[in-house]
């Protein structure tokens, strides 16, 4: 366990040195500036609205690439310089590594889930809608957004792992998140496409009637737990028995 926790701790300081934050605040206010640009037409329930309006791009793109930028990039360090063997000679587990590098992507995911909450809070605020603010709502769509993703990191994670470049998993993650704007709208495909999943958990419900938008949660969930046990283990294992 102490062991791990030295890991934690050192993933975490490379990447408090990397200019990586201006990334996790891009997308919170490119949506705070969507959001504050929202029209409610007069009469409609405002708050399902204007989340959807921020969800939209947030979900569809910057969450699906930012997994794997930032899974490619905690991997970075190791692949130049014959980083891997310096730190496998040390007295830690391939698995411990993973773990920790699991454990700090999904942590800078969580902390753009929070900044775009305060990006909507703010959206909220500047139109000044009448009523209590949604709770509810709006933490159903962050956390379900941020679990949607650990299927993506998992997958990201062994990807970058494995393979020496920096550019080919940002390359491959990124050609299969521009789908997204046209397999969201697929009833068909949607459901089990796994870039797309964070969109539809973000999405509040009845605010997109087509498409895989109206996919009850519990199948949402459902189908995230599979996919994430399954890049989680395939990942796992092949770093477990590769020669470094």
């Amino acid at each position: 366990m102490r062991n791990f926790l030295r890991i934690l701790s050192a993933e975490s300081l490379k990447m408090s040195r990397s200019g990586i934050w201006l990334i996790i605040l891009a997308s919170p206010l490119l949506s705070l500036l969507i959001g504050a640009l929202v029209s409610v037409p007069a009469g409609a329930d405002p708050w399902p609205i204007i989340l959807g309006a921020m969800v939209m791009l947030h979900g569809m793109l910057f969450l699906p690439i930012m997994a794997g930028l930032f899974a490619a990039f905690i991997c970075r360090y190791e692949h130049t310089g014959g980083g891997w063997k310096q730190l496998l000679v040390l007295p830690v587990s391939r698995t411990g590594v993973y773990l920790a590098k699991f454990a700090v992507v999904t942590a800078l995911l969580a902390l753009s889930q929070l900044f775009f909450l305060v990006s909507l809070i703010a959206a909220v605020s500047f139109h000044d809608f009448p009523g209590p603010m949604p709770w509810g709502m709006f933490f159903r769509s962050i956390i379900g957004g941020w679990i949607a993703c650990l299927p993506l990191v998992a997958l990201q994670l062994g990807v970058s792992l494995n393979w020496a470049s920096f550019a080919a998993p940002l390359a491959l993650n990124v050609s299969l998140t521009i789908p997204n704007m046209l397999i969201v709208n697929s009833s068909t495909y949607g459901p089990f496409y796994p870039w797309a999943q964070p969109l539809l958990a973000m999405m509040p419900s009845g605010e997109a009637d087509f498409g895989a938008f109206n996919l009850p949660y519990p199948s949402l969930l459902i189908t995230v737990l599979g996919s994430f046990l399954l890049f989680c283990l395939t990942g796992l294992t092949y770093f477990r028995r590769k020669e470094i």
